[in-house]
């Protein structure tokens, strides 16, 4: 199941996050769901959390990031922005 921020829910529904940057997001998301396979789309592992022994991942589409994490069976979607500011408000 993907899971995205409150934050996130609120950006999409102001519409500050183009709709078709996330459905193509939303459809890759699916995608890893069902298949499990980070290796077929443009994913790279960016930070492994100490604290919570999570490890962090990007999704790249255009000038758009998405960071997440993969929590048991579900994928936890914390950050989706412009790569500019994606990695500000992450961290």
């Amino acid at each position: 199941m993907i899971k995205y921020a409150e934050d996130i829910v609120k950006r999409i529904s102001k519409g500050l996050v183009p709709h078709d940057i996330f459905l193509h997001i939303n459809n890759v998301f699916t995608a890893i769901d069902i298949t499990k396979d980070l290796a077929l789309f443009d994913i790279k592992q960016i930070k492994l959390s100490k604290e919570t022994s999570r490890v962090y991942y990007r999704l790249r589409k255009g000038k758009y990031r998405a960071i997440f994490y993969v929590d048991d069976y579900d994928i936890r979607v914390v950050a989706l922005d412009k790569r500019e500011d994606v990695y500000r408000k992450w961290q």
